[in-house]
């Protein structure tokens, strides 16, 4: 039971799934949750089982606790262990805020930042056995700054923030670091919800500092890294990878 093994939840598509992929490379077993895409993530499993490690797919939406504790039993009963936990599902509503209702909260917050704390809840009980583990979460700059049309989202991202570090204060004796990744204007499959996905594109590859957007490598890299031993000093940081941009504002 050396082996090690990464949870990426969302990880049928976009950052979850290049994420996984760079897991799988590294010599992680992988765990890949979806909610809605199952051919997708049955995809991205094979592409693990090629490079030679084990894949676990389970179908759960993280904003419901009983699929989460579901989830969890699936991964100890296949694995017996956690080392990498990435809190990559997201979800959301993107309406102004006198257009926001009950649901869309509800719905937002709950896979957003409901879900990070009771996967981590569960993440750390299994890392315990191993004698410690890593925890990434991926939030977005909505979290610190205005965004049209993302209230909703933008309040769940710094909620996970938040989260992440009373996580990192309170897990540390068990030997488990919590961290957040937070990225600039990506142009991934999420972004093609965003009714002003092209406004967003050309603004920020025409403002950001580094003269370029954000590329998934650059997100996938700063994960990387925070999970290896050389970044065990870093506790309950947000890392922000946009280039420069919010620098502006």
């Amino acid at each position: 039971m050396t082996q090690k093994v990464a949870l990426v939840t969302g990880s049928s598509k976009g950052l979850g799934r290049s994420t996984a992929l760079t897991l799988a490379a590294a010599g992680y077993d992988v765990v890949i949750n979806y909610a809605r895409s199952k051919s997708k993530a049955l995809e991205v499993a094979a592409e693990i089982e090629a490079m030679g490690r084990k894949a676990l797919v389970v179908k759960a939406n993280v904003g419901d606790v009983e699929k989460i504790k579901t989830m969890f039993s699936e991964i100890e009963e296949a694995f017996g262990r956690l080392d990498v936990f990435i809190n990559n599902a997201a979800s959301g509503v993107q309406r102004p805020v006198m257009e926001l209702e009950e649901s869309h909260w509800n719905w937002t917050m709950d896979i957003n930042s409901k879900a990070f704390l009771f996967c981590a809840q569960q993440a750390a009980k299994l890392m315990e056995k191993n004698g410690g583990g890593k925890m990434v979460s991926i939030s977005s700059l909505g979290s610190i700054r205005y965004l049209k049309n993302y209230t909703a989202v933008g309040v769940s991202k710094a909620a996970l923030e938040a989260l992440t570090r009373y996580l990192a204060v309170e897990l540390a004796p068990k030997n488990i670091c919590v961290n957040a990744v937070s990225g600039g204007v990506i142009d991934t499959d999420a972004l093609k919800h965003f009714p002003n996905r092209e406004e967003l594109l050309a603004e920020a590859a025409a403002e950001t500092p580094a003269g370029r957007i954000v590329s998934m490598e650059d997100m996938v890299n700063t994960i990387m890294f925070l999970i290896s031993e050389d970044a065990s000093m870093i506790r309950g940081q947000t890392i922000i990878v946009d280039g420069g941009i919010s620098l502006l504002v």
